[in-house]
This record gives structure tokens, C-alpha cells and sequence, in this order.
């Protein structure tokens, strides 16, 4: 197993939320979101109940941001927890404790 930069995998978790959620509010601005969510809604059985909003181009920004960093942190915290479980299984395979 390799080592994990914690950096890496804080930036690359990031990303994905990110973008996750500017194709959301993409999906908001042009005005399928609606549609889209009672679909989603619809095929797991649940009765759609919520309403999308218009479209805030300072909300979509900080929605994009906060989950950027959000997933940022915790992809950090993985690749932490990942080289540290990583290390303490090399060391008993070598025998130490």
C-alpha cells in the first residue's frame, strides 16, 4: 500500500463535491432541477415533496465553496487516518509494536 498525501486527497474530494454542486446549481439555473429531483424522488419510492427555488448566483457560489471545502477537509483527514493505519500495519508485520 502506498502513503497517501493527505493534501492530494483533501484537494481531489474537494474537487468532486464541488463540481457535484455546481452541476446542481447549473441544474437550477437553467430550470430542470425540479423535474430532475422529483424523478430521483420518484424512483426510490419517495412522494416528492420539496421545491426548488429560483436560481442566487451568491448562494450557488457558496454552496460550491462550502462543500469544496467541506470535502477538502474531510479528504485531509482520510489520507491522514489512511498513513497512519498504513504504518501501524507495516510495523506488525515487521514485529514491532
Amino acid at each position: 500500500m502506498e502513503r497517501i498525501s493527505p493534501n492530494k486527497a483533501g484537494l481531489a474530494l474537494g474537487a468532486v463535491l464541488a463540481c457535484w454542486h455546481l452541476t446542481w446549481s447549473l441544474l437550477v439555473a437553467i430550470g430542470v432541477a425540479q423535474p430532475f429531483i422529483d424523478f430521483l424522488f420518484w424512483i426510490h419510492f419517495i412522494k416528492p415533496v420539496y421545491v426548488i427555488e429560483p436560481f442566487d448566483l451568491l448562494r450557488a457560489a457558496m454552496l460550491v465553496l462550502v462543500t469544496g471545502c467541506i470535502g477538502y477537509v474531510a479528504g485531509y483527514l482520510f489520507g491522514l487516518v489512511w498513513n497512519r493505519l498504513h504504518r501501524m500495519a507495516a510495523a506488525r508485520r515487521r514485529g514491532e509494536s
